[in-house]
C-alpha cells in the first residue's frame, strides 16, 4: 500500500461565454489564429486550470473578479483572455491582442458585463 500518495490535478472547468443567442465569441476568436498560436494560449489557459491559484507571469489579478492570461506569440505579440469565476468554473469572457501597456477600458468594460450577466 503506498501512503502520502499526492492527489491527481483536478483541472478548475473551463467554459467560454456565450450570449442568450449566437456563438462563444472567445472561441471563435481562438479558431480564428494559428495552430502555433492557439497551442500557446491553449497552454497557458491548462496552466491556469491546473494550477489554480497561479500568478504572473501567465495570470494577473484586474479589478472587480476580473483575471488575464497572459500569453506572449510570436513576432512580438501578446494575447489576452479575460476571465472570471462562476458557479466553480473559469469562464472565458473576451480575448484581444494586446497593443499598449494598459488593458483598454473598453476590453474591460466588456468583460465585467459580460460576467455580471453570467452571475445575474
Amino acid at each position: 500500500m503506498i501512503h502520502n500518495m499526492p492527489e491527481l490535478l483536478k483541472p478548475v472547468p473551463l467554459r467560454f461565454w456565450r450570449p442568450s443567442k449566437g456563438d462563444e465569441p472567445v472561441r471563435a476568436w481562438l479558431n480564428g489564429l494559428s495552430r502555433k498560436d492557439q497551442r500557446t494560449i491553449g497552454r497557458d489557459l491548462a496552466k491556469v486550470q491546473f494550477g489554480w491559484p497561479i500568478r504572473m507571469p501567465v495570470c494577473r489579478a484586474l479589478s472587480g473578479g476580473l483575471w488575464e492570461v497572459r500569453s506572449s506569440l510570436g513576432s512580438r505579440r501578446d494575447a489576452r483572455v479575460l476571465f472570471g469565476f462562476h458557479e466553480g468554473a473559469l469562464i472565458a469572457l473576451h480575448a484581444f491582442f494586446k497593443k499598449t501597456q494598459r488593458t483598454p477600458a473598453r476590453d474591460l468594460a466588456l468583460a465585467r458585463r459580460r460576467l455580471k450577466e453570467m452571475c445575474s
